[in-house]
């Protein structure tokens, strides 16, 4: 199983869409400050998940949320 995740960073007040297997590890990854994309926003918490079967349908899902169509549906969807 995969999973697309947002994270929400009340410290930027910005949003991170990515995929892992396993979200709670990756989420302790983004919040010690080993992803330079997100260690200027520290702390970040999971506020949406979605599971797929595949790697790539997850994949696939990933890149749409972090297109501006994916953003709109976001918007609508999520009120993020």
């Amino acid at each position: 199983m995969y999973f697309v995740y947002i994270l929400y960073s009340e410290k930027g007040t910005c949003y991170y869409v990515g995929m892992s297997r396993n979200v709670l590890q990756r989420l302790k990854t983004h919040n010690s400050g080993q992803v330079q994309s997100t260690k200027p926003y520290v702390p970040w918490r999971v506020v949406y998940t979605e599971t797929h079967s595949t790697q790539a349908e997850a994949r696939e899902r990933e890149k749409h949320l972090k297109s501006a169509a994916g953003r709109r549906w976001r918007k609508k969807h999520l009120g993020m």
